[in-house]
C-alpha cells in the first residue's frame, strides 16, 4: 500500500475526515474514562521542528506515548537538516528508523520534499501556509458542541495566515461558507480563493462577516517570524477583534476560537476567552485527540 501523508486537509477526502473526527472523539471518552490503548506500542514518531511549539510538542508527544509509542523531539540542533544536507537525504535515512515523521517548519515546500522521499507517513504540524493540524481539532470540537458543520457559516476575523488558508480547505471539505474579514494588503491565498471562490468571501467588515455566523475564529496579529511587523500589524487591525459585542451578531449559538497562543487585548477583547460561547479550551485539549486518530490512521491504515 502507498504511503499516505497529511500536509494538508485535501490529502484525505471527506468521508476519512469524518470517520477521523468521529475516532478522534471516540479517543476523547476513552481516554477520560482512563481505558488504556497501546495500538502503537513500540512505534516511534520523529518529530522535527524548526519552529518553537507548546501545544504541538505536548500534544505529539503525550499522544504517541498514550498509544504505547514514543516520540523523539529533534531541533535544528540535532538534526543536519540545518546544517546543509539535502532535506531529500535526511528524509530517506530518518523514515528508515521510524513510523512516522512529524515536521514543524516555514516553507510548505520543506514538507512536500521532505514526504516525496520519505518511506514513511509525514506530518505538517505547521508551515508559513498550511495548519491541517489545527483543523481537525477544530472541527472536531465543533461537531462535540454542535454537531455537523454542513451548511454553517463561519467568520474568520483578521490575517490571512496559514490558519485562514486551512480554513478555506476545510470550508470545501466539510461542507460550509467561510467570510473571511480582513484588511487590504492581507487576503488569504489567492490560488486558493479562485479555486474555492464558492466557498469563500473576503470582507474588509468583521461585522457583516459575523452577521449570523455559527463560527467565529482569529489567530495573533503577527505570526513567528513576523515580529518585525508588530507595529504595522497593530495598526492595519486595529479593528479587526473578536469580542462580545462582535458575537452580539453572529448566530445566538455561535462559538469562538483560537488556536492559540492569544493575545488579549489584540485579537481577542480580554475577556473573551471567558466568553459563554468560548471553547477554546475544549479545542486546544483536542489536538491531543485529533492526532492520536491521525497518528493511528496514517501508521496502522485503519481506525478502530
Amino acid at each position: 500500500m502507498a504511503v499516505r501523508h497529511f500536509l494538508t486537509l485535501n490529502d484525505m477526502t471527506t468521508s476519512e475526515l469524518e470517520d477521523l473526527l468521529d475516532h478522534a472523539s471516540k479517543l476523547r471518552r476513552d481516554w477520560r474514562a482512563g481505558n488504556v490503548r497501546d495500538s502503537l506500542k513500540n512505534k516511534v514518531l520523529a518529530m522535527i521542528f524548526e519552529k518553537s511549539s507548546t501545544r504541538t510538542r505536548v500534544s505529539f508527544e503525550a499522544g504517541m506515548t498514550q498509544l504505547g509509542g514514543s516520540a523523539m523531539f529533534l531541533s535544528p540542533r540535532d538534526t543536519q537538516l540545518g546544517r546543509g544536507e539535502p532535506i531529500e537525504d535526511s528524509a530517506i535515512v530518518i523514515s528508515s528508523m521510524v513510523d512516522a515523521v512529524m515536521i514543524r517548519t516555514f516553507g510548505h515546500e520543506t514538507v512536500e520534499r521532505f514526504a516525496a522521499a520519505s518511506s514513511k507517513p509525514v506530518i505538517n504540524a505547521l508551515t508559513d501556509e498550511y495548519h491541517p493540524c489545527q483543523l481537525l481539532a477544530d472541527m472536531q470540537t465543533y461537531r462535540e458542541h454542535r454537531g455537523s458543520i454542513r451548511g454553517a457559516t463561519v467568520a474568520w476575523v483578521g490575517d490571512g495566515n496559514n490558519m485562514c488558508n486551512s480554513y478555506i480547505n476545510a470550508a470545501s471539505q466539510f461542507d460550509f461558507h467561510l467570510n473571511v474579514a480582513c484588511p487590504e494588503g492581507y487576503e488569504p491565498d489567492a490560488a486558493l480563493l479562485e479555486q474555492f471562490s464558492d466557498r469563500v468571501t473576503v470582507m474588509r467588515s468583521p461585522e457583516e462577516a459575523a452577521r449570523g455566523a455559527n463560527l467565529l475564529v482569529t489567530d495573533v496579529w503577527a505570526s513567528m517570524g513576523q515580529e518585525d511587523e508588530q507595529k504595522a500589524r497593530e495598526k492595519a487591525f486595529a479593528d479587526y477583534q473578536i469580542n462580545p459585542a462582535l458575537m452580539e451578531k453572529a448566530d445566538r449559538d455561535a462559538l469562538f476560537m483560537h488556536c492559540l497562543p492569544a493575545h488579549r487585548g489584540e485579537e481577542i477583547s480580554l475577556d473573551m476567552m471567558e466568553h459563554p460561547g468560548s471553547v477554546v479550551w475544549h479545542e486546544a485539549e483536542n489536538r491531543l485527540h485529533a492526532q492520536k486518530a491521525l497518528l493511528e490512521f496514517l501508521i496502522l491504515n485503519r481506525l478502530d
